[in-house]
């Protein structure tokens, strides 16, 4: 039997809540209610497909992750999108960080199997986002304000079991 499996940094729980009052906006202004499915994450290495028997073997590459990294803070500031007319996604934008980027480096390091460029963003508009929607939506979402900031302290492995749950979890630890 085959299971879903991927890798994120998720924000505290205040912060999922705060998106989440977005991604509701979406499904009831844009029928839009996909993104209401998954809590808030920034996607480090996104979901593949693996039997269930060879899980072991993904959490080995999991626990090989050099976490040697001091925690570091990881600021949302407003809203991007990608535009594309066939899957357009709006999202809460991330600052560049280069030590989100060497957490993904690091990351990929372990699991490198598939090709994928990294984009850091939180998803709360996609799937079931029309193109008609999309532009609607994004009119407001452009240049509305939302700014907030949290510590990345740990990295997380999730199987999707109908829905994502963490399956393992592995601390950042920097010498300090």
């Amino acid at each position: 039997m085959k299971k879903m499996y991927f890798i994120a940094v998720y924000p505290p729980e205040e912060i999922i809540e705060e998106i989440k009052v977005f991604k509701k906006d979406l499904a009831l202004f844009y029928h839009n209610s996909k993104a209401l499915k998954n809590d808030a994450h920034i996607t480090l290495f996104p979901p593949f497909s693996r039997e269930l028997d060879l899980e072991s073997d993904i959490h080995t590459a999991f626990q090989k992750i050099n976490t040697d990294l001091l925690p570091f803070e990881m600021e949302l500031n407003g809203f991007g999108s990608f535009p594309n007319p066939k899957n357009p996604v709006i999202f809460v934008h991330p600052e560049n960080n280069i030590h989100l980027t060497e957490l993904y480096n690091r990351v990929k390091q372990q699991f490198n199997f598939q090709k994928y460029s990294f984009t850091p963003h939180m998803t709360i508009g996609y799937r079931d986002l029309t193109w008609e929607n999309y532009l609607k939506a994004w009119e407001k979402y452009e240049t509305l304000e939302y700014k907030t900031k949290f510590i990345v302290d740990k990295v997380l492995l999730l199987r999707h079991d109908g829905k994502w749950v963490p399956i393992a979890e592995k601390s950042l630890m920097g010498n300090i």
